[in-house]
């Protein structure tokens, strides 16, 4: 079960002695150009980020390993990708990696390219009801799988007394292992941003929303699943 930075009582180095740790961090919305309102969120979650996990890892143990969504090679060819992937992800462990901490393969790189296949097949929105019932099948049962492997390679590079840093999706599945500790990295911002989140989808949808009297096509089962 993750527990939140702000419920840990200032835990000592030794306390945590021989145990496996998970930093998780949140990847948030983080469209390669935001919008103005949008951009203070961001900076001020990515230095909460930063600061809590400094915190988190001053108190437990230094960083050993990082893990990130969407990456499916290891080392210095691992850290290329998470630049190519989200900057600021690639800002926070810089600093890791710079000294000690290794960028572990989190994603077989054949299914995440399938789950990302099925996704596209679903943006697009089939007419046919057998094959968005294909399309969302394919994609839950690749999703399913990805999150296997990503349990796997943690229990198997994630050695004990470790801790390491996971970016993922705040809305993953993964089943960690039982003898790991996962603390979920939330600052204040995050909260900011859900809030605008709901708040764009809301004007989205009523922007969306026909005139009374029009006929349109139901939606609903276009979006790709959350």
């Amino acid at each position: 079960m993750s527990q939140e930075l702000g419920k840990i009582e200032r835990p000592t180095a030794e306390s945590f002695e021989g145990t496996r740790k998970i930093f998780l961090v949140p990847l948030v919305f983080s469209p390669a150009e935001p919008p103005p309102d949008y951009v203070g969120m961001l900076e001020r979650y990515w230095a909460g980020v930063r600061n809590q996990v400094r915190r988190l890892s001053e108190r437990t143990s230094p960083i050993a390993r990082v893990y990130h969504e969407g990456v499916y090679e290891s080392g210095e060819t691992g850290i290329k990708m998470i630049e190519q992937i989200n900057r600021r992800s690639h800002a926070l462990i810089q600093e890791y990696c710079e000294r000690d901490a290794r960028v572990e393969s989190l994603e077989d790189s054949e299914l995440f390219s399938e789950s990302l296949d099925w996704q596209r097949c679903l943006m697009m929105g089939p007419m046919s009801r057998k094959v968005m019932d294909l399309a969302l099948n394919g994609y839950r049962e690749a999703t399913r799988q990805r999150y296997d492997v990503m349990a796997k390679r943690i229990n198997d590079t994630l050695l004990a007394g470790e801790s390491a840093i996971l970016l993922i999706q705040e809305d993953h599945s993964i089943q960690f292992p039982k003898d790991v500790q996962v603390f979920f990295v939330a600052p204040p911002a995050l909260d900011e941003i859900h809030r605008w989140l709901r708040d764009n989808q809301g004007r989205a949808r009523q922007s969306d929303a026909p005139a009374s009297g029009d006929a349109t096509p139901d939606a609903e089962g276009t979006k790709p699943p959350d």
